[in-house]
């Protein structure tokens, strides 16, 4: 929460100034007292003798202790009315246990006998002053050292006896070493122990972080000892702070023990980054010096930030507690704490929100956030603003909560443990939620998430959306970068999307477009296929596996690129390679191979007695769709069976429909239709060799037809066949040799088989 520490502080100082006030209420008892000595003075002096006196003195004592002295250069009592007037009076208040040395002087006073009253002629100076030797000296003592005595000037002031009211319509002011303030008008009820300042209070603090007080009126008592004003408003620097009533609590030594603001009170700071914070009430603690230990704002708190720092917030309370310097050390916002971050001016445009149970805010040093920590069931969202991802949310949720923040108050870290859950959110499609038992966000230095890391049974979950499938993946460990977009899954890592399961060491996936990418010990299982009757090698509704050391997934086209010793099979149909691209949608593939490692695939012949024989087939590259059935070999092809071992530079491999099968071939590999092979064929077979440049092979009988080249066969032992055609066949020694349109049958010794 971006709250300027030192100004929230100073605020609090201003505030606690405040108590200056309480000096009219030790004017008002000095008063009391000069009042019951000014009494006693016709009858000392005689009322009905006009008499001057030089160097009058006179003091009341109770007790055994000296309650408080007077003395004037003159003192005047008439005949007429018995008026006293005494001139240039000094007046020394000890009170009752010596605990004061308050002195108020002035020019001259009158006491009027029949009316009850004592004015003041001219200007009256008074100076409240603790006694804190009073324990030492308790007759009369002087205090070893005047401590921040307050000063105050007032004129026209009229007291009467009888009622126990004083009274001024004229300014009164104030002076102690931190401030000085006015006000117009007084009443003081000596029976309440009440003073009121009518109206226009001022209290004005000096220097670059001076402030000015306003209140509309003052009330100040003495049991309790409080001073009430009303309609308060406190200026400083860039500052203010207003409340309808600002009650100051005082303890018997004159410190401030509460400082208590009910009604619209608010804090603002008005400047680029300011803010402002209202609540109904606020309640300050002070300690030592008048300095603030503890603030609570009750009954509903609203925060709002401008400029960079732009955000609102709410809570039921907030507490906070202060440092020996005055400066905020923990701030306690409690009661469905709601914090939005508005989008700002700067490259990072987003807005986040947090809503909390209850916050705390621990400062550094009191300068500066140092981290802030949630209770309970807490929720972080960040809301995207970007052309790209305008409208994205991700919602973050966990029991706990801790954030640490860096320079300028900027977030760096959020760690949140216990039952943690994020939910990403882009408009039209569904959630993506992830779980796990904890998380940590790193945050870029200009704002926004960089990495964000769930570990300890991560689980993903996305519900299907039109032609995408759901997908739902389980690891030990998670973790998203925004910029890539990208979340890398570690700890046995497993994904299903849709009917097809990745497991590996490592996994990362495109949350955009939902692209996987896995490495170690990758496997792929497609589930979920519907039988192919015109199919072969990928025909059955038997789950498809493959596996590899890597693997690359695009989930929009359904193809998948696996290298490092890569195998796909479904059933007994098996393709080894280096690397396999497989096109899931249409069950068709593309194998490539290495000089060292080249493709490989299994296939059966079945002749006409139903005997199956496998033919092995090797080359550099394999493409295979199932629809067409026609697996396609080239580079160094070579394809090995019982009866002939045939190399070529490309060899398609036609297979028999799934649905024509009908004998218990069924259950093992594809079963072979044909064989046509093209460009520099060699068979061989046990005691011939054949060459051509195009071959056509027929399973069922074992046929060969080679043609271009022209075709040759050679026997060691019974010398070479020509001819334009030359077709043999795999269980018997003829060859049928067709030239220009001529045909012949050419029978050697019968092959071994």
């Amino acid at each position: 929460m971006p709250i300027s520490i030192p100004r929230l502080r100073s605020w609090f100082a201003v505030i606690a100034v405040a108590t200056v006030l309480l000096v009219v209420g030790f004017y008002s008892y000095a008063r009391y007292r000069v009042h019951r000595a000014l009494k006693d003075i016709p009858a000392k002096l005689g009322v009905e003798i006009q008499q001057s006196t030089d160097h009058f003195s006179l003091s009341k004592s109770e007790g055994g202790h000296t309650l408080f002295t007077i003395k004037a250069s003159k003192a005047i009592q008439y005949k007429q009315g018995g008026r006293a007037q005494l001139k240039e009076v000094s007046i020394i208040v000890y009170g009752r246990r010596s605990e004061r040395f308050d002195q108020i002087y002035g020019s001259s006073f009158e006491y009027d006998p029949q009316t009850g009253t004592v004015s003041a002629n001219g200007d009256v100076m008074i100076d409240l002053q603790a006694n804190g030797d009073a324990a030492q000296h308790p007759d009369q003592s002087t205090p070893k050292e005047l401590k921040n005595p307050i000063h105050l000037k007032t004129s026209g002031l009229v007291f009467n006896q009888k009622t126990g009211v004083a009274h001024t319509d004229q300014a009164l002011e104030f002076r102690v070493p931190q401030a000085s303030g006015s006000a117009v008008g007084a009443t003081y009820d000596s029976k309440e122990n009440m003073l009121t300042l009518h109206s226009n209070v001022i209290m004005e603090t000096p220097g670059d972080q001076g402030s000015t007080l306003h209140a509309k009126s003052a009330v100040v008592t003495r049991d309790p000892q409080k001073i009430s004003m009303e309609t308060v408003s406190v200026a400083q620097r860039g500052a203010k702070f207003d409340a309808n009533k600002v009650d100051v609590l005082v303890r018997e030594d004159n410190t401030i023990d509460k400082i208590i603001a009910t009604g619209n009170v608010r804090m603002r700071r008005e400047a680029e980054n300011g803010f402002s914070l209202t609540s109904p009430n606020a309640e300050l603690t002070m300690g030592q010096k008048n300095l603030v230990t503890a603030a609570q704002f009750t009954g509903g708190v609203q925060f709002d930030g401008t400029g960079k720092n732009a955000a609102t917030g709410t809570a039921g309370r907030m507490n906070l507690e202060f440092m020996a310097n005055n400066r905020v050390k923990v701030v306690h916002a409690l009661d469905n704490v709601h914090f939005q971050q508005l989008p700002g001016s700067g490259k990072e445009k987003g807005a986040g929100e947090l809503t909390a149970p209850a916050l705390d805010l621990y400062t550094r040093g009191g300068r500066a956030i140092d981290r802030a920590e949630t209770r309970g069931a807490s929720t972080i969202v960040l809301q995207q603003s970007s052309a790209t991802h305008a409208g994205d949310r991700t919602s973050i949720v966990a029991d706990h909560f801790r954030a640490d923040f860096g320079k300028d108050n900027k977030l760096s870290a959020v760690h949140g443990d216990r039952n943690a859950r994020i939910v990403f959110s882009t408009a039209g499609e569904p959630d993506k939620v992830s779980t796990s038992e904890e998380l940590i966000a790193q945050f870029a230095p200009g704002g926004g998430i960089a990495s964000l890391t769930q570990r300890g049974h991560f689980d993903f979950q996305q519900a299907a959306s039109g032609k995408s499938p759901a997908q739902h993946a389980t690891a030990d460990r998670a973790t998203y970068t925004p910029d890539s977009e990208s979340l890398a899954l570690a700890g046995e890592p497993r994904i299903v999307d849709g009917g097809m399961t990745i497991t590996a060491q490592q996994i990362r996936v495109n949350r955009r477009s939902g692209d996987a990418f896995a490495q170690g010990d990758v496997k792929t299982t497609y589930s979920e296929l519907k039988p192919q009757p015109n199919g072969a090698l990928l025909a059955t509704g038997d789950p498809i596996h493959v596996t590899a050391k890597n693997m690359n997934a695009q989930r929009q086209s359904g193809i998948a690129r696996y290298t490092g010793g890569a195998r796909l099979w479904q059933g007994p149909n098996i393709v080894d390679s280096p690397a396999i691209e497989f096109d899931r949608t249409q069950r068709s593939l593309t194998a490539q191979g290495q000089t060292a490692q080249p493709v490989s695939s299994v296939f059966v012949q079945v002749d006409k007695a139903g005997k199956a024989t496998p033919v092995v087939v090797t080359a550099a590259k394999l493409t295979y769709l199932d629809t067409d059935r026609r697996a396609r070999f080239s580079g160094g092809v070579v394809a090995r069976g019982q009866d002939a071992t045939i190399s070529a530079d490309q060899v398609d491999i036609i297979l028999v429909a799934a649905n024509a099968v009908k004998n218990s071939s069924a259950t093992g590999p594809a079963q072979l239709q044909q064989i046509v092979a093209g460009a520099h064929v060699i068979i061989q077979q046990t005691g011939r060799r054949a060459t051509g440049e195009k071959l056509v092979y027929t399973a069922a009988d074992g046929r060969f037809v080679l043609t271009g080249g022209p075709p040759l066969i050679t026997d060691p032992e019974r010398g070479t066949i020509k001819g334009d055609s030359l077709t043999f066949y795999s269980r018997d020694d003829r060859v049928i040799v067709e030239s220009e349109g001529a045909q012949r049958t050419v029978t050697h010794t019968k092959i071994n088989q």
